[in-house]
């Protein structure tokens, strides 16, 4: 429900806002860059209709300085995203503000599997878009879940899903980690995410159970496809949906009719349907090998937990 949403800011100690309450729609390839620009070029277009005008305003360009995103800086990003052709990584951050962290990003990160001196088996390329939550009490999740139907339609992907999220693009929240740890712990079902070093080593593998949780092959039909799924997650609140062209091959799964923050405080629990498909994904989630969640202290046994924490 709406009103189980929080509205979530951190900032560091002189102010600054590094991450705040929104949406997260990701999306994880197991293709070269080569063969995915185009489609994530489509996807970007099909995000900046569906968000305000001007939302998306800045990008930093390679020396890191922040830049108008006018119609100079939107050729520069479709140059670099679909005319550079050489195997080298491709990297886009499109954000609302430069000084602080806005409810409207847009994250990719672009790799050549192919190129083996630079990237493993596990190696993804892989798209984040965010949404304050503001806009989904506005346009009610139903929209939401329209629209990340729309963009996954333009994407090959293997795992994707969509959550309640701390919005913060590039893992901006790590100067905060104690009140990151704080958060996490208080609200189960806020996600967490560092899209670049998930894309590293997450293969064809699942993050975990979601709002809504997208399956491509080759995921899917380890889960033994759509009909054991639906066997498997006979609940009135779940819905299943083929994305074309290849009906079968890829299906979003929708748990409930809105996001769920899961107050701890006020001692919610995972509904028995996230439960449920967080047990079946259980054992094709993926294992971090960074340790990008420093803010647990370097433990990779907590970081393990946190990820496995809808299965029972």
């Amino acid at each position: 429900m709406k009103e189980h949403l929080p509205i979530l800011r951190v900032r560091t100690a002189d102010g600054g806002l590094v991450a705040r309450d929104g949406i997260v729609l990701c999306f994880f390839m197991h293709r070269s860059h080569g063969e995915v620009a185009h489609a994530v070029w489509r996807a970007l277009q099909t995000y900046r209709r569906a968000i305000p005008p001007q939302a998306l305003s800045w990008y930093p360009d390679e020396n890191g300085d922040w830049q108008p995103l006018d119609d100079k800086g939107w050729a520069h990003i479709r140059e670099k995203m679909l005319d550079r052709r050489w195997p080298a990584a491709c990297g886009i951050d499109l954000e609302e503000h430069c000084d602080d962290t806005g409810g409207y990003n847009f994250e990719y990160d672009g790799l050549w599997l192919d190129a083996p001196l630079f990237y493993d088996q596990e190696t993804t390329c892989a798209v984040a878009f965010t949404l304050p939550t503001e806009y989904m009490v506005e346009h009610g999740p139903a929209h939401v879940r329209a629209l990340a139907l729309e963009l996954a339609r333009e994407l090959p992907f293997s795992f994707g899903y969509a959550s309640f999220a701390l919005v913060a693009p590039s893992g901006q929240w790590f100067v905060a980690h104690n009140t990151v740890r704080a958060l996490r712990d208080h609200y189960l079902g806020l996600d967490i995410y560092k899209l670049g070093e998930t894309s590293k080593n997450i293969g064809t593998n699942a993050r975990g159970a979601y709002w809504l949780t997208f399956l491509g092959l080759p995921l899917l039909g380890r889960l033994g496809g759509l009909e054991v799924l639906r066997r498997r997650l006979p609940f009135p609140e779940v819905s299943f949906h083929t994305l074309p062209p290849l009906e079968g091959e890829r299906v979003l799964i929708t748990l409930s009719e809105w996001p769920e923050a899961i107050d701890t405080e006020q001692h919610e629990r995972p509904s028995p349907q996230l439960l449920a498909l967080g047990h079946l994904l259980e054992p094709h989630l993926h294992e971090e090998r960074s340790n990008w969640f420093f803010f647990l202290n370097n433990d990779r046994e907590d970081m393990r937990r946190w990820i496995r924490r809808f299965c029972p």
